[in-house]
């Protein structure tokens, strides 16, 4: 599915968005996921695969996936993570990959 409306993306605010993922943040944005990182993975990428982060408590990773499956998405995981600064725990925060990006859907 391809989102037509452009509102949940703020050039002044955002960084630019890869075309591979850029559908995939759309469409959980409309729906109200907090996304703050995004990568339409591969060869070059910081993520072998096409990933979203995104902000939120335990429950808005199961919102994530039942918006991503309801649009069709290709999800093949959905972690809950934590990354490590200073060693000291930052997160929890929650990624959500897919299987194949939104240019090839």
């Amino acid at each position: 599915m391809i989102v037509s409306n452009l509102d949940s993306f703020e050039p002044d605010i955002d960084m630019p968005i890869d075309a591979g993922i850029r559908n995939y943040v759309l469409i959980l944005r409309s729906e109200g996921i907090e996304t703050f990182e995004s990568c339409e993975g591969g060869a070059g990428h910081v993520f072998a695969e096409p990933t979203v982060r995104f902000f939120g408590s335990q429950s808005e990773g199961y919102l994530a996936f039942s918006i991503a499956v309801k649009h069709g998405l290709p999800v093949i995981s959905l972690r809950r993570y934590y990354s490590v600064s200073d060693n000291q725990l930052e997160g929890p925060w929650w990624e959500i990959c897919f299987r194949t990006t939104g240019s090839s859907d």
